[in-house]
């Protein structure tokens, strides 16, 4: 996919976030958890919900949809773990009712592992 192309997909999906992503993404902005964090951020053939560079986590959300895409999920997962990535996910019914239990699971990951 050419640079532009990511760009303006990327751009389109900051612009039409969901309402976990919105949620979750004003609890870990501007370094909220000591970390900087992107969202629908471009990794190779795929687009990230969230995403720390620093210790090469991707966090996604996922909604009722993914419930009939398991098996793409999983390859995608697959695929960016292949980069040497770690990927987390969570329901979006968990940000919006529980967002300080995902909190503190983004957080628990972050200090699993050393920075990159």
């Amino acid at each position: 996919m050419k640079t532009t192309i990511k760009t303006n997909r990327a751009r389109l999906l900051r612009k039409n976030m969901t309402d976990a992503e919105q949620a979750l993404w004003q609890r870990i902005r501007f370094n909220h958890l000591g970390v900087k964090f992107r969202r629908q951020t471009p990794i190779d053939r795929y687009f990230v919900d969230f995403y720390c560079h620093e210790f090469g986590l991707v966090v996604e959300l996922d909604g009722s949809q993914h419930m009939n895409q398991a098996e793409y999920d999983e390859q995608r997962t697959r695929y960016l773990q292949g980069l040497g990535l770690r990927v987390i996910r969570f329901w979006n019914n968990d940000v919006l009712l529980n967002i300080e239990a995902v909190l503190e699971e983004i957080i628990a990951s972050l200090e699993s592992v050393p920075r990159l």
